[in-house]
């Protein structure tokens, strides 16, 4: 019987987390790559995740990287539709493209030009980190996390839910959407925070005093809900030239419901503000408790500490010498939002867990981010 068989054309952060769990989930597969970073073909191949590399697409070596199930783009953008139009010529019939990208529609649109509306199930895991690379690539960061899946209108039934299954065997949650809506619900519950946090960030940087008196005491709150402005500026340009009219029309919704909320602090209206306040509260606590979304989850405690030199070094050392990565540690000054006088960053869930039963145990005060 034939094995199953996957190329990517982008062996990046998520090409490559989906090659290395694809090879967990499936050690009899065969998988192909192709990408311009040596490096990442060189690991690829030396890991094992990769059976044949090439660093370029040719003719020469488009009917192998073409001879597979699923053909995976993982390139940016740009790349995914030059080499779908180079590729469309070389795909199986019973091949399925697919790519993983943030915005479907512009794909979409191009696989449907291109006649390729018969075998296109656009792709978007939603897992991220603010490392890039092969080098940074992993099985888990699919763990739990939401795949959703966009079909073309003629792709069959059976070949969506084939894909959906190889999707679940990676660890990942498949959800399948029409793309369009896709596009709408990303924008409202991704791109548009966004553009909020970073507008929010120039607004108090614009605001600012000249001895900086702002950004010295905006840490706790105003930095967690503006944490996402610190993303890849380019991505997000290019996101937002691509699913503009969905950004465009959910800022207009969100410019009216500010001029509202001013009116009411304006004329005073206790009820109404009340009710706005409470209406987002109760909303935004029944959501539920997960690692997967669209905006990647930071992994946090706070700790009590004493003032006293060596209560911070003592703290990271417990850790360290426990295994437990620390991203970030720092002391919080502004504790409006948060409690906890020492705030410790980690890599994933599990090293909360432990970090929190070690600490507790030695007597540490600890308050988990909600």
């Amino acid at each position: 019987m034939r094995p199953l068989t996957c190329s990517f054309y982008g062996l990046g952060l998520i090409g490559g987390s989906i090659a290395r769990a694809l090879r967990m989930a499936r050690p009899e597969a065969r998988i192909l790559a192709c990408d311009v970073q040596e490096s990442a073909l060189r690991q690829a191949k030396e890991e094992r995740i990769a059976d044949e590399v090439f660093p370029e697409l040719s003719p020469s070596c488009a009917p192998a990287f073409c001879d597979a199930d699923y053909v995976f783009l993982c390139a940016p953008v740009s790349h995914n539709n030059e080499n779908l139009r180079f590729l469309k010529k070389y795909l199986r019939s019973d091949s399925i493209l697919t790519d993983v990208g943030s915005v479907k529609t512009p794909i979409h649109e191009l696989a449907e030009q291109e006649g390729l509306s018969g075998c296109f199930i656009g792709g978007h895991p939603m897992a991220g980190s603010e490392r890039i690379g092969f080098a940074n690539s992993r099985a888990s960061l699919l763990e739990n996390a939401y795949y959703i899946l966009t079909p073309s209108g003629h792709v069959p039934q059976e070949r969506t839910d084939a894909f959906a299954g190889l999707v679940r065997s990676l660890g990942a949650i498949p959800l399948v959407l029409d793309y369009r809506e896709h596009d709408r619900i990303t924008a409202a519950v991704s791109h548009l925070p966004h553009v909020i946090a970073s507008s929010l960030v120039n607004l108090v940087r614009d605001s600012d005093s000249r001895d900086g008196l702002m950004k010295m005491i905006a840490a706790g709150g105003f930095k967690d809900i503006t944490r996402i402005a610190s993303s890849s500026t380019v991505m997000w340009q290019q996101i937002c030239l691509t699913n503009a009219a969905n950004i465009s029309g959910l800022l207009e919704q969100y410019i009216e419901s500010l001029r509202r909320v001013k009116e009411e602090i304006d004329s005073a209206d206790a009820e109404r503000l009340y009710s706005f306040f409470d209406g987002a509260r109760r909303y935004r606590d029944s959501f539920i408790e997960a690692s997967s979304g669209p905006i990647k989850k930071v992994y946090t405690i706070n700790v009590e500490i004493p003032d006293e030199a060596g209560s911070l070094a003592s703290v990271a050392t417990l850790l360290a010498l426990n295994g437990i990565s620390i991203k970030n540690i720092g002391i919080t000054h502004n504790r409006e939002a948060e409690e906890g006088v020492l705030r410790i960053e980690f890599y994933g869930p599990d090293a909360i867990d432990r970090a929190a039963s070690l600490l507790t145990a030695r007597g540490y005060v600890i308050f988990l981010k909600k």
